[in-house]
């Protein structure tokens, strides 16, 4: 319809003043009508009907006609009956029906005018009045207006606030709202009150007729208005897909769509009863206490317990959700029915009989299986646990419901799915909102569907919602992803109800997200203990004279005769005493426990198991030989898969270091995964562009260079009966994918997930997921993680971006104590690595990247895994390592000691640098140089954290007269120094180390001046020596508050000094 308008308007431009509907008739083939383009109208039309060639043959026609009607052609005989009738010239002519299908832009014009409601048919002949192709057309146009905008003017705000008030507006014109009509149809043809009774013939594009197909003008918008501009506001139209749309209108348009049935309206007041309930009773118990109530959007509870139970029905057996803090303990009372006694220790402040520093208690997640009780079903409920960072955890569920999906097979979402809820000005505010939902159509991220559902207060904390947000809604976000959103208002409990089970209808039917804003208001202040009159008064003087929603439908019920005062009052009183039982068994609790609150069980992954015993990580030589080749190789048996020609020379070197018995770090990593593999093992990389690599090293994938999507993944395919590999290319989002990463990994134990930065520098954007789930996620909520975060570092003249991981930061956050060095024991290694927060390292060599990633599985617990990884490294002809150094018997070495000439004669040498990372080859290389092999030893920490206290001890008892001294490529204030002094002091504190005295103290003045110093004596003390106490120096670069400079010129000047000094003995 606006298409033809459009092209009406255009015609008028170019001088054709006639209306639409005699344009349209005017045309030759006036069988169908075109409403995309604008054509001018036929020559034929405009000439004279009756010329001289012409007249003679007309007169004999209806000479033939008048005798017999059956004797011409129905063309004619149409074409007389007309004249004969008192047509207009120019209308009598009826052309024959179009044969020919309809073009893609055409419509049959009797589809515009309905054969019924006393309406005259175009086909029956009948002169056809411009003003009723008009006004179907205008009526087609007011449908889809109520459909696209309708939303607009729906009476959306218990507060009635953000639309004022429609009860009140009370200006109604023939059925349709004043106020509607300026928003929703503006621009279409206002109708008369005669016309509201005239039939129209409704489009295939509504089904507010159910099996009507006309309806009159009245009944048309009255059901528009009820399906549109009622208690629920439907986003859908920018939907690309006729389907969707048409779906989402045959449940929302029909009339009647909301009504329940009196056991659907009890058990809707029941769950009402147990949400206000709850948060009744902890308001009476504990009054001051922080707990983020729902208060004044209750109606969520009886919301997610519908979108459960349809899901349910419809085959889910598992749904992981995430959420913020408001109605969280109501969330894990009513929906998860976690034993509310342990809920209520909470409150209590009582010592955990378990690790770990624990959280608030309303981050705590859970992880309950349960019969639901109307479907008949067992559902498997988790809620994640999460920070105070709003909507951080949205990624981390997305991630698990992910992997539990591929564990179970679940390829199409049909039995796990995530619910997310979120509050209003977060779910606007926070960037991570949108990088989780650009997850949710990509092949490796994708999740079949979500439903959110948005607890919409209409404010964030003290801040209005017209200074948090430039859209017109809080959802607005998720019409990036073509996914519907409905609002609804939360004091009509049976329309929340009929939105939340279309929502996991929709779900369940295409696969997609879904919106569900329910929108309410926050009767207290942002916690209870909050004053929100201070920047809120009109809106709380309306809230406190607001009956909560329990009060309006438990009244509305009573009305219906649905049910009783007495019965209301019942339920109330069951619940309560429910709670009061709680409360009296949660007062004989004498301890917490943090595993209570486990939201992701690792089932037999513990038991039996010796917590401190560690599988070997070396590997017999036959299968880092046959992972090797089969890494090194094309598809086999596909002689047409075209690889490029630089990948073919890559290819070939690989299979020369094969041969040679050597590997590089690509081909390192590529052992470690097969292995693991073999071993049954699944293993998961992900980041931006890691299929290829950054810094195209990598390539796990190879791709046909004349076909699109032909690939091959050779690591997917070295043994029939491996576990699964997936590689895969993220969107460009640090935050939200290693949140879904770090999800992914906590749902199983038995599988490598690894995240790689582009470049390490990038981590910070993810900052979030690092600082509150991956640093402190055991120690807050007892959940361990074996994620590994690959993390490209190394300065070399790239740039303040390109060069620095910040491992300071990783270890910052390590737990360890600077001041206490653990006890030596032959576990030693196992020890430090079950008790620290996490690991840290900066290898060096291929093999140590072989050993460490192996030992992630090896461990008997998971610890997250911070490793920095290389650059220039990955094609330094010097970085490689043996196959001696990977097989059977060989494990991860925390140091690597000195092992050339120094330390054969370690007496004589006179200095011991300790390092890590990619400055060893920029050492060794000015050892060489300079012809200190012999004087300088240089040891390697391929683990910086947890610090390796015993084989460090070794290393400086084996150079007891070297001064020690700390080289780091980093700036002072950063890399690894800052954590490593206070340890090595810790480390030194009882060592002596014996060097000469200083002339000051070896005789007076005159001797200080023309005295022969003595030679000192190397491993005892004499009379011109003395033992001190040992102490490590800094040798790197100066402090700074950029992690590197962005001149080429000053990065070579401040390595050059570096390596002097390195030099300085």
């Amino acid at each position: 319809m606006h298409r033809a308008r459009i092209a009406l308007q255009a015609s008028t431009r170019t001088g054709n003043t006639e209306r639409f509907a005699s344009w349209l008739l005017n045309k030759p083939q006036a069988a169908a009508a075109t409403v995309y383009a604008n054509r001018p109208k036929s020559s034929t039309a405009a000439e004279p009907f009756l010329n001289g060639s012409s007249s003679a043959y007309v007169e004999t026609m209806y000479n033939n006609w008048l005798s017999d009607p059956n004797s011409v052609h129905a063309s004619w005989d149409a074409f007389f009956r007309n004249a004969t009738n008192g047509a207009q010239p120019g209308v009598a002519y009826t052309p024959p029906p179009n044969l020919a299908p309809y073009s893609k832009n055409e419509v049959p014009l009797t589809s515009l005018v309905p054969a019924s409601g006393g309406m005259p048919s175009i086909s029956a002949g009948s002169p056809i009045n411009e003003k009723i192709i008009d006004d179907h057309l205008a009526v087609q146009a007011i449908i889809r207006s109520y459909q696209s905008r309708g939303h607009l003017v729906a009476r959306l705000d218990p507060l009635g606030i953000s639309t004022g008030d429609p009860s009140s507006s009370g200006d109604w014109h023939g059925g349709l709202r004043a106020f509607a009509s300026e928003v929703v149809i503006r621009q279409h043809v206002r109708f008369d009150e005669a016309d509201m009774d005239r039939v129209f013939k409704l489009p295939s594009t509504t089904f507010i007729g159910e099996k009507e197909k006309a309806l009159p003008l009245r009944e048309i918008l009255n059901r528009l208005e009820q399906a549109y501009c009622n208690n629920i506001g439907i986003e859908f139209m920018f939907i690309n897909s006729l389907e969707q749309c048409n779906w989402i209108r045959q449940r929302m348009e029909p009339p009647n769509v909301t009504k329940m049935s009196n056991d659907q309206k009890r058990l809707i007041l029941a769950r009402l009863t147990r949400s206000t309930g709850f948060e009744n009773f902890l308001a009476k118990k504990w009054s001051s206490e922080k707990r983020f109530g729902l208060e004044g959007c209750e109606i969520l509870i009886p919301a997610m317990k519908q979108v459960i139970d349809t899901s349910t029905r419809l085959g889910v057996e598992s749904i992981i959700m995430g959420m913020p803090h408001r109605g969280r303990l109501n969330v894990l009372a009513n929906v998860c029915r976690k034993p509310l006694h342990q809920l209520f220790t909470q409150f209590a402040g009582l010592e955990a009989e378990d690790d770990g520093s624990g959280d608030v208690k309303y981050h705590l997640g859970t992880y309950i299986e349960r019969l639901n009780r109307v479907t008949n079903k067992n559902i498997r409920l988790a809620v994640c646990a999460n920070p105070s960072h709003l909507e951080a955890v949205d990624p981390v569920v997305q991630g698990k419901t992910r992997a539990e999906q591929f564990y179970r097979g679940d390829n199409e979402g049909k039995k796990v799915m995530s619910i997310l809820l979120h509050g209003d000005a977060a779910f606007a505010g926070q960037g991570v909102v949108f990088e989780t939902m650009h997850l949710s159509d990509l092949p490796a991220y994708t999740t079949h569907g979500t439903v959110h559902i948005v607890a919409n207060n209409q404010i964030g904390f003290t801040t209005d919602p017209r200074h948090s947000r430039s859209s017109a809604y809080c959802t607005d976000v998720a019409r990036v992803v073509n996914a519907p959103i409905f609002h609804v208002n939360s004091d009509n409990p049976e329309a929340v109800m009929h939105v939340c089970n279309v929502a996991a209808e929709w779900r369940a039917t295409f696969h997609k997200d879904v919106v569900i804003d329910i929108v309410s208001y926050r009767r207290n202040g942002h916690n209870e203990v909050d004053e929100p009159m201070f920047t809120q008064p009109l809106m709380y003087q309306k809230i406190r004279k607001t009956k909560p929603v329990l009060e309006k439908y438990a009244d509305q019920l009573i009305t219906e005769g649905v049910v009783t005062a007495e019965e209301v009052k019942d339920v109330k009183d069951k619940y309560e005493k429910i709670c009061e039982d709680a409360y009296n068994q949660a007062k004989q609790e004498t301890h917490i426990k943090y595993k209570d609150w486990l939201d992701s069980p690792w089932s037999g992954f513990f038991e039996g198991k010796d917590p401190l015993k560690m599988s070997t990580t070396g590997v017999v030589e036959e299968t880092l030989v046959h992972i090797g080749k089969r890494f090194s190789s094309p598809p086999p048996n596909a002689a047409e898969f075209e690889i490029h020609k630089g990948l073919l020379r890559i290819l070939k070197a690989r299979m020369e270091m094969v041969e040679n018995r050597t590997v590089d770090w690509a081909l390192a990593e590529a052992m470690a995964f097969g292995s693991l593999l073999k071993e049954g093992i699944h293993v998961r990389l992900s980041g931006e562009d890691v299929e290829r690599g950054t810094f195209s090293h990598r390539h796990h994938v190879l791709h046909h260079q004349k076909v699109d999507k032909a690939t091959y993944c050779p690591l997917a395919h070295l043994y029939p009966d491996q576990a699964p590999y997936t590689v895969c290319n993220s969107s460009l989002s640090e935050y939200g994918v290693l949140g879904f990463e770090v999800g992914y990994s906590v749902t199983n134990p038995n599988a490598l997930v690894l995240w790689e930065a582009q470049f390490g520098d990038f981590n910070n954007v993810a900052q979030c997921i690092i600082d509150q789930f991956i640093s402190s996620g055991q120690a807050k909520w007892v959940r361990q993680s074996g994620i590994v975060l690959l993390q490209p570092h190394g300065m070399e003249g790239m740039g303040p971006e390109h060069s620095s991981a910040r491992l300071e930061r990783f270890l910052q956050m390590s737990a360890d104590d600077p001041d206490y060095m653990p006890p030596e024991s032959p576990d030693y290694e196992v020890r430090q690595l079950h008790d620290c927060n996490w690991i840290v390292a900066n290898c060096s060599s291929p093999a140590s990247l072989f050993h460490i990633l192996r030992r992630q599985i090896a461990l008997p617990f998971r610890k997250p895994l911070i490793l920095m990884t290389p650059k220039s490294l990955l094609r330094h002809p010097e970085c490689k390592s043996t196959f001696d150094d990977m097989v059977e018997g060989t494990t991860f070495r925390r140091l690597i000691p000195e092992e050339g000439p120094a330390a054969q004669n370690p007496s004589n040498v006179r200095k011991v640098a300790f390092c890590s990372g990619r400055v060893y080859y920029d050492l060794l290389k000015q050892r060489r140089e300079k012809n200190l092999e012999k004087d300088i030893a240089i040891v390697r920490l391929e683990q910086i954290s947890p610090f390796p206290y015993d084989q460090i001890k070794a290393e400086i008892a084996k150079y007891p007269n070297a001064q020690l001294v700390w080289s780091q490529e980093e700036h002072k204030n950063m890399g690894s120094w800052s954590y490593i002094e206070p340890r090595f002091r810790t480390l030194l504190q009882n060592q002596k180390h014996i060097r000469p005295m200083s002339r000051s103290q070896t005789g007076g003045w005159f001797s200080q001046l023309f005295g022969k110093a003595e030679a000192p004596q190397s491993d005892q003390t004499g009379p011109h020596t003395e033992a001190v106490p040992r102490t490590i120096s800094y040798n790197g670069r100066a402090t700074a508050a950029s992690p590197a400079t962005g001149s080429k010129a000053a990065h070579n000047k401040e390595l050059r000094n570096l390596l002097e000094e390195f030099c300085v003995l």
